[in-house]
């Protein structure tokens, strides 16, 4: 039952609607004036919303409003006055009232009242689920049809549309067919990847944008002399991810063009985002800077010259511009920048670094209390969104845009939630990262990865003559035999990278123009 608290001191005036109300089976409770409102909510009888008159003798309604406010504030109020005044309008853009109704009211705009503000949840889950199962069958015909990496794109980017829609319902049913679903995409993209991935290196091959073509096809046309663009790489954000800070986004910012490109494999930092800022395949990284590439039997750190490989790349393309470099590690480094970003002002690129949603992930592994807080795909989206809404990048994409600078918004690779355990065996050298491994005598479950044999066909570098890579499928990752038990404990439902899924290869890169 749903209780109406209906203060208005001609309360006599409105039997016909409130007798209207009892037919559809709503109880409705009345006071004459402020006072008595405030005493029936107090004396914590269940009110369910409250329709408020805006004019009354003794409390106005504002003034009755307030003290509402202060007893119960999350409880609804419906605000009914005479005109639509100014104020009226502000306060209900402040979210002290719920909605406004303009005198006279009649029954079906009250029942409409009503509806949006108590069956809101409902009526939107309804209307998800219905659409999301007109939607499955033509899913599923895609999964059957798909076959290239256009359609692996849209299809991708449909699933992200559905999960992100699917999480504000209460039906766990369509949650759990949806997630089917895309497991059954993922089964499908490893085959296709498996097939064709190594074609893509031929050069007269019809092929996705890699990491190394991104800033030379992508980035390079967006760069001039008249307008000045920050290129902001936000480390492991996923499509998903920057689905949910878009809107934040887009406060500041209107997107002008979005690609998707596929990351190149490993789905690794060391390999993935070099190749952006080098232009370059690691092979080719290897053969022409040996004083900056590092293989993962290497000593050091693997990505420390993001900025060499980055100049390289200008000097290369015969780019003459004036640009900077900023990688943002923590949040001291974030507040530095942004307390000083109008020194960027006269850069033709500035270049952003941001690692906080590879840091999320890995503590995501090492912390508890992290696992707790992003527990699954959902919770993980709503950590990256809380994130970003109290960043110093947030701040810093707010001055961008009142410095009327372009702004290009991308990623070096994905992240999945890993499940399930695949053993690989070899030397003690080989790399350490559990969804890809690179090394000799490597021993593994032929099913599970895609092997390469021969690095140098899709542009990794060979580290020993003998050495091969593979890649892991799906949410799987690696475990060693050793202390098998323990390792894989430890590593389930973590988020990790390097391998074949959807969410660590297709990846965006957004190019916004700041609003006027």
């Amino acid at each position: 039952m749903i209780n109406i608290l209906w203060v208005d001191d001609e309360i006599d005036l409105l039997k016909p609607h409130i007798l209207f109300l009892e037919k559809k089976g709503y109880e409705v409770i009345t006071a004459t004036n402020g006072a008595d409102a405030i005493d029936i909510i107090a004396d914590e009888r269940q009110i369910d919303i409250v329709f408020l008159d805006e004019n009354m003798p003794g409390l106005t309604g504002i003034e009755t409003l307030a003290q509402i406010k202060e007893i119960r504030h999350n409880l609804p109020v419906v605000m009914i006055t005479k005109s639509e005044e100014e104020y009226i309008m502000e306060e209900a853009i402040g979210s002290k009232i719920s909605d406004y109704l303009i005198k006279p009211v009649n029954p079906n705009q009250i029942l409409l009242s009503l509806k949006k503000n108590l069956d809101h949840s409902r009526l939107v889950s309804q209307k998800t689920t219905s659409s999301y199962q007109q939607e499955f069958r033509k899913i599923s015909m895609d999964l059957a049809m798909v076959n290239s990496y256009e359609d692996w794109v849209e299809l991708y980017k449909k699933l992200v549309h559905w999960e992100i829609q699917l999480e504000s319902i209460a039906d766990s049913g369509m949650i759990e067919i949806l997630e089917a679903q895309k497991t059954e995409a993922n089964t499908l993209f490893f085959k296709f990847i498996k097939k064709n991935y190594e074609d893509w290196f031929d050069v007269n091959a019809d092929k996705p944008i890699l990491s190394h073509h991104l800033f030379n096809k992508i980035i390079r046309p967006e760069i001039n002399s008249k307008q000045g663009t920050v290129l902001i790489v936000i480390d492991n954000l996923r499509y998903d991810q920057l689905r949910v800070i878009e809107p934040v986004i887009n406060n500041y910012y209107k997107k002008t063009e979005e690609i998707a490109f596929y990351s190149i494999l490993p789905t690794a930092t060391q390999y993935a985002r070099n190749a952006i800022f080098s232009g370059l395949t690691p092979a080719e990284m290897e053969k022409k800077h040996p004083e900056y590439w590092r293989n993962d039997t290497d000593e050091g750190g693997k990505n420390l010259f993001e900025n060499k490989f980055l100049e390289a790349q200008l000097k290369r393309l015969r780019l003459d511009i004036k640009h900077e470099y900023y990688k943002i590690t923590s949040l001291v480094k974030g507040n530095d920048l942004a307390s000083n970003f109008s020194k960027i002002k006269d850069n033709d690129l500035t270049v952003i670094v941001y690692n906080f949603v590879d840091m999320l992930s890995h503590s995501r592994t090492e912390m508890d209390m992290i696992k707790e807080l992003a527990k699954d795909d959902k919770a993980y989206r709503s950590l990256t969104l809380s994130w970003f809404n109290n960043s110093p990048l947030l701040e810093m994409i707010q001055k961008a845009q009142q410095m009327g600078l372009k702004l290009i918004i991308t990623t070096d690779h994905g992240t999945i939630n890993t499940n399930k355990p695949t053993k690989v065996i070899g030397e003690k050298n080989i790399s350490a990262n559990l969804r890809y491994k690179t090394g000799r005598s490597l021993t593994y479950e032929e099913k599970d990865v895609l092997a390469i044999k021969n690095p140098a066909a899709v542009g990794l570098p060979s580290g020993y003559m003998t050495s091969s890579f593979i890649f892991a499928k799906e949410d799987l990752f690696f475990a060693y035999p050793n202390n098998y038990n323990h390792y894989v404990k430890y590593y389930k439902n973590t988020y990790q990278h390097g391998g074949i899924s959807l969410e660590e290869m297709i990846i965006p890169c957004v190019i916004y123009a700041p609003k006027v």
